[in-house]
């Protein structure tokens, strides 16, 4: 089906990042994910291209382009060459807004050049032991003393946690048993900072290319002139910029969903059982057919949500739709097509077994399938 959502601007910044990919990930990727992390130098790369900076001031080294779809090209065209770059997602769709929306003028010019040259690496840490998608339970405290804040806390399944030099950390600032959403504030904790550490590293069944780490604050001294915004307004920042968070999953969970059907259908073509192609069976064809309609049912979904995030008209709500009807068709498609390579499917070699296991977290990360349920069920009054 054709898409309207590209002008002729995306599809040149599609052929750059397509050769980009093809150029400067696909040969190294293998090695990558071993090491359980992107490099550094990728990013500065990046910064190079312009793909860092594209949404930044251009008084500050950016491109000044704030428009998700280039966002969405990017993670399309890494999908199409079977790889993810997961911690460049995050930063530049999860983290960046923050920055955009809330850094100060001295923050702007502190941080912004480095984060448009990709020199800067970032991570948010919200997520606790014990809260998980549960924000208003938030633990970690931040004591205001003189111009510092005291900081201490723990949190975990912290994506990029381990080269980032900026890690914006949602703390509680004030405490209200009544209201337990009030009192949270954002910090950023710089790298080096005495008390700031970083634990182990989490072994994850997939997207092991993506750093994924704990991180602990003892006694912190994050100066006050380090808040993003206003101090107890956190809550309400996060809500601003979930849906956006979570369309940033749909988006790949679609991209990646088309990828694995591409990869099953080349391998159909060419393997032989019982005398026969796999693709000449009944039951390959009318699996195949069922999972392109399923794609392109979510692909139409996904894109007239993604120009109402870019027009600023997508609600909360239709953004968890989007995410839970993604995210739950990339599960049932991938699963099935990696049915279709029998045993084969099952080892790593083939790429059906890495977008198979990258796929179980879509439902998990950004908000749980039962909470994008909940969600749903409030904006129906229930």
């Amino acid at each position: 089906m054709r898409r309207d959502l590209f002008t002729a601007d995306h599809e040149s910044f599609r052929h750059l990042v397509r050769d980009f990919v093809s150029g400067e990930v696909v040969p190294h990727y293998e090695e990558w994910e071993r090491a359980g992390q992107l490099p550094r130098g990728l990013f500065e790369q990046l910064g190079e291209l312009g793909v860092m900076g594209l949404a930044l001031p251009q008084e500050h080294g950016g491109a000044g382009v704030d428009d998700y779809r280039y966002n969405v090209v990017l993670q399309e065209e890494a999908a199409r060459a079977l790889v993810t770059l997961g911690t460049v997602r995050t930063q530049l769709d999860v983290i960046l807004p923050y920055f955009l929306t809330y850094a100060n003028k001295e923050q702007r010019e502190r941080w912004f050049p480095g984060l448009a040259a990709g020199k800067l690496l970032t991570a948010i840490a919200m997520t606790e032991p014990g809260t998980g998608s549960d924000l208003a339970g938030i633990r970690t405290t931040a004591v205001r003393d003189g111009d510092h804040y005291v900081l201490s806390g723990a949190k975990t399944f912290i994506t990029g946690g381990l080269l980032a030099d900026l890690v914006i950390v949602v703390a509680r600032t004030a405490s209200d048993p009544d209201n337990r959403r009030a009192g949270l504030t954002l910090l950023v904790v710089e790298g080096g900072m005495p008390g700031f550490s970083r634990g182990r590293e989490l072994d994850k069944i997939g997207i092991r290319v993506q750093d994924t780490v704990e991180l602990a604050f003892d006694d912190v001294r994050v100066p006050v002139a380090n808040r993003l915004g206003e101090e107890g307004e956190a809550f309400s920042y996060l809500g601003r910029n979930l849906p956006q968070e979570r369309m940033t999953v749909a988006v790949g969970s679609v991209a990646q969903t088309r990828a694995a059907l591409e990869t099953t259908l080349a391998y159909v073509r060419d393997r032989k059982v019982f005398g026969s192609l796999v693709a000449s069976f009944q039951n390959t064809k009318f699996e195949l057919a069922a999972i392109a309609t399923e794609i392109e049912a979510a692909q139409a979904m996904l894109d007239r949500a993604v120009l109402e995030l870019v027009e600023g008209r997508l609600s909360g709500a239709d953004a968890a739709k989007v995410k839970l009807f993604c995210t739950e068709t990339q599960g049932r498609c991938v699963d099935r097509c990696l049915q279709l390579f029998g045993g084969y499917g099952y080892i790593r070699e083939y790429p059906i077994a890495r977008l198979y296991a990258d796929a179980r977290i879509t439902r998990i990360y950004a908000g749980t399938s039962e909470v994008m349920k909940v969600i749903i069920a409030k904006s129906l009054g229930l």
